[in-house]
């Protein structure tokens, strides 16, 4: 496979993986019940999903390709557990501004860490981040006033995002879907125990199997494969796709209009992911 054309088919998944997690407010305002169970919910289904997904892509060798994770793999593990639970806990204790805009710090993090590991950014990635952050400013206005803890919260889950990017993209020779697997199953046992199952219908039980299947689990499958396709600073830059396209479903289908702000940084954020995908000459990947 060229190098173009891999470079394409990355964007290509980490793009559907941003789709697929930009659905998690459509579903869950028809929720009905608590954030435990939520988390629970979601996390127990996206298990299930990833599972089966790495039986049929390992042809029955799920042993085999859990084991095969590695170190990198376990890190991943922690670091996507704790990305979870700090955005979460973080929305409780910062304004949202500042939590997305913190989410906006993550390809500049992950582009700076893929560099201490000697994988060069371009010029036109730099670009393209910088105009994605202002874009994410004009649609949230800025970082908003935070307590420490809602900063720290924040900051954490952007470097433990882009940690698990980078690290994604160094052991590109093994499939780090095992790992999110094992991701959720912790994010499940720390939920359980506060989750209310009995309060569970078959309508939020339906809602929970989508976000855990769909919404989750297969925009993790799609990031593990377009992850290891593509530099880390580039893969969290397309993810920004999430902020702009969520707005978009709960306009489209709940009838919610969005703040024109919302639509002039979405707007902007497009048009950096854009001048990113124009960097399919060879020699943008060194200038």
């Amino acid at each position: 496979m060229s190098d173009l054309h891999q470079r394409r088919r990355g964007r290509l998944f980490v793009a559907l993986a941003a789709v697929a997690w930009s659905t998690a407010g459509l579903f869950q305002r028809e929720l009905s019940v608590d954030v435990a169970t939520q988390l629970a919910g979601r996390a127990l289904f996206a298990a299930l999903g990833l599972l089966a997904y790495v039986g049929i892509t390992e042809r029955g060798r799920v042993l085999h390709a859990f084991r095969a994770i590695g170190r990198g793999g376990i890190a991943i593990v922690a670091l996507l557990a704790v990305s979870s639970a700090s955005f979460l806990v973080a929305l409780n204790h910062a304004p949202v501004a500042n939590v997305l805009f913190m989410q906006a710090l993550a390809p500049i993090i992950a582009a700076a860490l893929g560099t201490l590991l000697g994988e060069p950014v371009s010029r036109r990635t730099w670009l393209a981040m910088g105009v994605a952050l202002a874009g994410v400013a004009v649609m949230v206005g800025g970082p908003g006033s935070a307590s420490w803890l809602g900063q720290g919260l924040s900051l954490l889950m952007a470097v433990s995002f882009a940690a698990t990017l980078v690290i994604t993209r160094h052991r590109r020779d093994v499939s780090m879907a095992p790992a999110t697997c094992l991701s959720q199953i912790v994010v499940f046992a720390a939920a359980a125990p506060f989750a209310h199952i009995a309060h569970v219908g078959a309508k939020d039980a339906t809602l929970l199997a989508t976000l855990g299947v769909c919404q989750i689990g297969l925009g993790f499958v799609f990031l593990t494969i377009g992850g290891r396709l593509i530099p880390a600073g580039e893969v969290a830059l397309i993810t920004l796709l999430e902020i702009v396209l969520g707005p978009i479903w709960v306009w489209a289908f709940l009838s919610e209009q969005p703040a024109t702000a919302t639509l002039v940084g979405g707007a902007i954020v497009l048009v950096a992911v854009l001048l990113q995908a124009k960097s399919d000459a060879p020699s943008a990947a060194v200038l």
